[in-house]
């Protein structure tokens, strides 16, 4: 083990888990934008999540063996998510608020992980070797406009790729993640909400927590496969609970 790295990629994830879960019961306990010390502190912990996925994404590109599998693995669980996410949003109405910009609303129309599925593609278009330079900006552009809609938009997709064009440059990965949350950060402050706005900025509490990673997955390869697994079954399932509180409540 690294000296001073203390933390496995399956201890990571489950800061990240638990992190989301606390940020989401608070969207669901405390609606709206209330600025009582609970829901802050709550919203506050929830921005640690999106960074440790967006830099495990990137990680994951760099080990997977197969790429094509990973990425169809994104995007499966990404549709998925899309009917959870909504179901437990605040938002929801009926069956056609599963239908994205159905009730004319363009922000948050599906989840945080249409982001990160196309965060991978991103990265796999700028370490193509098969794409010139032209081809390659058009398509991130391209990216950015389709992952516009969902959470956290286009930011967790660009997080992704300056995070997997600069491993193993540590300073620089965090300084383009905060750059580009930076700029989510400033229009969800001008556009939504002011104090939410500078929630986002957060996510700066999650360096030094991703600062003590290992690089190891963990000594168990059962645990392994069964964390593989979790982030992506947890995610929809803790969001369909949400939603039947919600709907029960």
């Amino acid at each position: 083990m690294t000296k001073n790295k203390l933390l496995n990629s399956n201890q990571l994830k489950l800061i990240a888990i638990v992190a989301m879960t606390v940020d989401h019961i608070a969207w669901a306990v405390f609606p709206g934008y209330p600025l009582d010390a609970v829901p802050v502190i709550m919203h506050i912990i929830g921005r640690l999540t999106c960074p440790i996925m967006c830099y495990f994404i990137a990680e994951g590109y760099h080990y997977t063996k197969n790429i094509n599998k990973y990425t169809a693995r994104l995007f499966i669980f990404a549709v998925i998510s899309h009917f959870a996410y909504i179901f437990a949003s605040n938002d929801f109405v009926d069956a056609k608020s599963f239908i994205p910009f159905y009730y004319g609303n363009v922000l948050n129309q599906t989840s945080v992980m249409w982001s990160l599925a196309w965060g991978l593609v991103m990265l796999r278009v700028a370490n193509s070797e098969k794409l010139n330079s032209f081809v390659k900006v058009l398509s991130i552009i391209a990216i950015c406009v389709i992952t516009l809609p969902s959470d956290w938009s286009c930011v967790a997709s660009l997080c992704i790729l300056a995070i997997g064009t600069n491993r193993g440059k540590f300073k620089n990965q965090m300084f383009w993640m905060i750059f580009y949350v930076a700029i989510y950060s400033a229009v969800y402050f001008f556009a939504i909400d002011k104090a939410y706005g500078l929630i986002q900025m957060c996510v700066v509490f999650s360096i030094p927590i991703i600062h003590l990673y290992n690089g190891e997955r963990g000594k168990k390869p059962k645990i392994n496969k069964f964390m593989k697994w979790l982030f992506y079954i947890y995610y929809p399932l803790h969001l369909s609970i949400i939603g039947i509180i919600n709907l029960t409540a």
